[in-house]
């Protein structure tokens, strides 16, 4: 009785645990163990086996019961982890006056959930984004607003993904809740140093998530690491899937501007305007700002880098594993055409038909469709062209670039199943057409299963992420951009040199006490945040005490970040010659 009891409550513990129960949980599951111990000794244990039977089945329905009673609530992330410091000064906007919070030790302020566009609810669902209204009194910047609305998968599921992925999952009495999502999350964070500063450069950081996932608040690219170096650092919420990328004639037709398809891209653009009119308001230049993004915030990046709308927003552009400059981008771009379409199949599966019957539908009955919209276009407004035609003709609104990828990009893409013998060669045909899908079996011959996955591994971090930033570089060397190329291949006990593993190096956001991370990585990303600071600043990552790195040329050589830092020719870079021909890239 004993043993299965145990093995009860240790599931019973692990589910209240991952499942970010609230307290109630543990206190009740506590009494239902006991009560059961009692029973069971004094009644039931010389009863028959039915009733003993019965017993335990009534145990495991009362356990389910108290995870459904404990369900984690519905709560805004805090500003700050931990304890605060204490509240900032008021500082005075056009709208209204804000007041953030300090970190724990006092160094940096954070201003979170500040409203820098009108909620695009109801008949603004589908709108381009308009000002916020302003607000009386004093807005209480203490917490996150709501993730963009998507769909949000259990608690379990996040904690099982901490644990699989990232291998950095922490128990804690303080995460007993799950963080809302919303329509309404058009609202911008300010991470800064501490006290009364003046003309310090801006850093602006679009999140990635596919275009259909992801928030603000996640501690790898905070703004607090490059705050404590002088660095004002601003992320935001912006329309996601098919909140931020259905495309359809009729709202063309009614749009002031004839857009559609590019609400997330045109909420970045607002918000970039809200940096430019009230940055200074916190101590940052709004002359000196840098655009960032990682994943679909890169793509993001390298699109507004093109933009009519963006010019004179931003002076440098970063982008980290991603881009959408290549002749036919491999991810979250598509034509017009295909925007359009894909929107007729989404009013078709929503017995919709026509907008304003879209618009009256609730955003929890349309949020699945973000997997079909999570896609930049070529609208006539926000793009007018795609960015790869932008930069042969030498448009471009950065004045230098800060660009690169990871050694182990296809890592949790693949986790659930790479290539083997027997599937390589469909894989490949599947991704390149004839004849080039031969050139690449002739490139990569492939054995036994360990061949296949190696080599579908690295073409598929070329084909999706590599490539891209090749071709950038190139874009750059011919605008005369001065373009810094990184490859960050540095392994470690938690991401390693994952899909965005290099930002938490890059954002100076290592914690001092994870034993995920050793003192070789802690000196990385000194030397890391360093290079990004003096980007930040000057446009040119170099400095004192670092090691050289030279403006790239256009041959995909890049500046290793790993237990060397050296300029190297990362790996796959034969493929980029057969990508070349397949898309028909041109200088």
């Amino acid at each position: 009785m004993y043993i299965l009891l145990g093995v009860l409550l240790l599931i019973m513990a692990a589910v209240l645990e991952l499942g970010k129960h609230t307290l109630a949980g543990w206190f009740l599951a506590a009494a239902a163990a006991g009560a059961f111990v009692f029973l069971y000794k004094k009644y039931l244990k010389k009863a028959r086996v039915i009733a003993r039977f019965l017993s335990w089945i009534t145990l495991i329905l009362v356990f389910a019961l108290i995870l459904i009673i404990s369900w984690p609530p519905v709560k805004a992330v805090p500003a700050v982890s931990g304890k605060s410091a204490g509240v900032t000064d008021v500082r005075h906007l056009a709208e209204g006056d804000v007041r953030g919070v300090l970190t724990e030790d006092g160094k940096v302020e954070v201003y979170a959930g500040i409203p820098y566009a009108k909620p695009p609810v109801g008949e603004l669902r589908w709108k381009e984004p308009q000002p916020a209204d302003p607000w009386e009194g004093v807005l209480q910047a203490d917490h996150f607003a709501p993730m963009s609305m998507q769909t949000v998968g259990l608690p379990i599921y996040d904690s099982l993904a901490r644990i699989i992925a990232y291998h950095d999952y922490h128990i804690s009495l303080h995460d007993n809740y799950r963080a809302p999502a919303s329509e309404d999350s058009l609202y911008l964070n300010i991470w800064k140093p501490a006290g009364e500063e003046k003309d310090l450069p801006v850093l602006v950081y679009v999140h990635g998530g596919s275009l259909q996932t992801g928030q603000c608040w996640y501690e790898d690219y905070s703004g607090e690491g490059l705050a404590r170096d002088g660095v004002i650092v601003v992320n935001f919420g912006y329309r996601l899937g098919i909140f931020g990328f259905f495309a359809d004639e009729a709202l063309a037709e009614e749009s002031p501007n004839k857009t559609t398809g590019n609400y997330g891209l045109l909420d970045q653009i607002m918000a970039l305007q809200w940096v430019r009119d009230h940055i200074s308001a916190f101590g940052g230049d709004p002359e000196n700002v840098t655009l960032a993004g990682e994943s679909a915030g890169a793509c993001c990046v390298t699109a507004l880098c093109t933009s009519p709308l963006a010019k004179g927003l931003f002076r440098r552009a970063v982008a980290e594993s991603s881009t959408v400059t290549a002749p036919e981008p491999a991810h979250s771009f598509r034509t017009m055409k295909e925007a359009l379409a894909a929107g007729n199949d989404t009013k078709i599966r929503l017995n919709a038909l026509n907008v304003e019957e879209l618009r009256a539908l609730p955003a929890e009955k349309i949020a699945p469709e973000l997997d079909v919209h999570h896609h930049i276009t070529v609208d006539g407004y926000a793009l007018t062209e795609t960015p790869y035609e932008s930069y042969r003709k030498g448009i471009h609104n950065e004045e230098a670039q800060f660009q690169g990828f990871n050694g182990k990009e296809s890592g949790l893409f693949l986790m659930l199943g790479s290539a083997t013998a027997d599937s390589f060669e469909s894989r490949v045909k599947m991704n390149f057409t004839a004849p080039y899908d031969q050139e690449v079996l002739d490139l990569y011959p492939v054995m036994i299963n360990d061949d296949a996955k190696r080599a579908w591994e690295e073409i598929f971090t070329v084909q999706f992420f590599s490539y891209g930033h090749y071709c950038l570089q190139r874009q750059a060397a011919s605008c005369g951009i001065p373009s810094y190329s990184y490859y960050f291949t540095k392994d470690n006990k938690r991401l390693s040199s994952n899909h965005s593993g290099e930002e938490v190096y890059l954002y100076g956001n290592i914690p001092e006490r994870s034993s995920r991370y050793d003192e070789s990585d802690r000196s990385l990303m000194k030397i890391m945040k360093q290079y990004f600071v003096n980007f930040i600043r000057t446009g040119d990552p170099n400095g004192d005490g670092l090691p050289e790195w030279p403006e790239a040329t256009g041959d995909g050589r890049v500046l290793e970040f790993g237990e060397e830092i050296r300029m190297t020719d990362p790996p796959g870079q034969k493929l980029y010659g057969i990508l070349d021909r397949m898309y028909g890239y041109q200088e």
